[in-house]
């Protein structure tokens, strides 16, 4: 496997500031699971910023810092750290990162049909933006479509293409305002991919924005 495109220096950065909604980092980490050279890429920013933090002159504590510490210890009033779930079947098609939220695999996922060959299963995250898993059939072609925000397209089987671009499995597309599109499938298995929006879709044609609201895309 080859990844021929991928993150942007933006989310990379982003990403190792750990200043990201949980779908972006759903995404940005399921990408490194499956790009050494975008891993390489994340660990010099975040070494680059572990410097920076060297340069800051140290900060006194409060005298009873370590007490209040131990008290909410004691308390138990500090927060427990989460836990994701082990997947309950292995799923090559699934990096590490998204296994957890894709159970049992794309197999067991519970997917959406919402027409034209396309299925989708909406992730559970935080924040503000929208992870998804979309499973679009041989050849099928996604509705056209602008953009209020930013989508990321990550393909974890198969492949689409976008004009003269091919995305196969770990390649990222990004579009934005500037971008109308509508991806095709490969005529050879279906297409996977996970999804992130930060703002619905702008679709052109009336079908598919009458059944925006209710498909949440």
């Amino acid at each position: 496997m080859t990844v021929r495109h991928h993150l942007t220096d933006e989310l990379l950065l982003a990403y190792a500031a750990g200043s990201m909604d949980e779908a972006w980092s759903l995404a940005v980490a399921t990408h490194l699971a499956l790009c050494p050279v975008c891993r390489a890429r994340e660990a010099q920013f975040a070494a680059l910023g572990g410097a920076t933090l060297e340069d800051f002159a140290p900060t006194s504590l409060a005298d009873d810092a370590l007490e209040a510490c131990f008290a909410a210890i004691d308390t138990g009033s500090a927060p427990a750290a989460e836990s994701t779930p082990a997947p309950s079947v292995y799923d090559n098609a699934l990096p590490v990162p998204l296994s957890g939220y894709a159970v049992g695999g794309l197999e067991r996922t519970r997917w959406q049909s919402i027409g034209g060959g396309v299925q989708q299963a909406i992730l559970e995250t935080g924040g503000s933006a929208t992870a998804r898993l979309l499973r679009i059939q041989p050849d099928s072609k996604l509705p056209h479509h602008g953009h209020r925000g930013t989508e990321l397209t990550l393909v974890l089987e198969g492949s689409f293409h976008d004009n003269e671009n091919t995305f196969s499995r770990g390649d990222v597309e990004i579009a934005d305002e500037e971008i109308d599109h509508a991806p095709v499938a490969g005529s050879d298995v279906p297409c996977v991919c996970l999804v992130v929006t930060d703002a619905p879709l702008l679709f052109r044609n009336l079908a598919p924005r009458l059944a925006q609201r209710f498909f949440r895309i």
